[in-house]
């Protein structure tokens, strides 16, 4: 045994080398843990939707809504703790990636060494989707094939938009950290073609965006094809989280300054 070593002591190196059992299954976790278990989730709402009386635009999916209603202070609580608890998966991607020695989440292009070209690149894709989307949003809703979402149903307290925020910052963080960086990452590991693991990643998108209806999951299907390809092609899902959080929270903070004021946002 070698000088320094203790007897049972894992050798050391650069990282560890993944079998391809073991990426299969520390994916399929990952995933178990996080926005797998939501795309299953979406389809059970989906299909609670679909059979309860009553066309899809008249039911309403409810994004940000009290967890204790009269209550401001525990309501913060538990919005802080959603939150927080939320990102541990995001932990968990980067704690891998470390100890597989590629150096975390700087591996898929999220750190602060290109602030400028992630937040620039970021708002020009935002601004293309945004428009784009609410435009389908409302068409999908009026053909009767997407619930009326609701982006926000907090009470009028003090940290209702800096929770708001928060909330839009996290779910771009999660889903672009797991859903594009890390497993487009494993499932080139694992051979998969350009192309199947495109298809896998978008669908996992609009899979979870299932309980919005048939328009939340195509609408969100085609925007992963689109952020999968600029991945491809910067490297970098920085610009796709800053992209991702500016249309989130223009959406969850529009909706609370909007709703019940203009006549073309539905609300319930």
């Amino acid at each position: 045994m070698e000088a320094g070593r203790r007897a049972g002591s894992l050798p050391e190196g650069p990282g560890e080398r993944l079998t391809p059992r073991t990426l299969r299954s520390e994916t399929l976790l990952v995933l178990a843990l996080s926005l797998g278990a939501s795309a299953v989730s979406s389809l059970i709402s989906f299909v609670g939707s679909l059979t309860k009386p009553g066309g899809l635009k008249e039911q309403a999916a409810n994004l940000n809504g009290s967890y204790a209603p009269g209550r401001p202070w525990l309501d913060l609580a538990w919005q802080l703790f959603s939150i927080s608890t939320a990102l541990v998966p995001v932990l968990l991607v980067a704690h891998l990636l470390l100890r597989e020695g590629a150096g975390g989440l700087r591996c898929m292009g999220f750190d602060r060494t290109r602030p400028w070209f992630d937040l620039g690149r970021g708002t020009l894709v935002a601004a293309g989707i945004g428009s784009a989307g609410l435009a389908f949003y409302l068409a999908m809703r009026a053909a009767g094939f997407n619930l009326t979402v609701v982006p926000e149903s907090l009470p009028e307290v003090w940290w209702k938009f800096p929770v708001l925020i928060l909330s839009a910052m996290q779910n771009s963080v999660v889903e672009e950290v797991i859903v594009v960086g890390y497993l487009l990452r494993r499932l080139d590991q694992l051979g998969w073609s350009p192309m199947a693991a495109l298809a896998a990643s978008s669908l996992l998108r609009g899979s979870y965006h299932l309980y919005q209806g048939i328009g939340g999951f195509i609408g969100n299907a085609v925007m992963g094809v689109v952020f999968v390809l600029l991945y491809r092609r910067w490297g970098r899902v920085g610009p796709l989280v800053v992209a991702h959080a500016l249309l989130d929270i223009v959406a969850f903070a529009g909706y609370a300054l909007l709703a019940g004021k203009v006549g073309w946002l539905p609300t319930p």
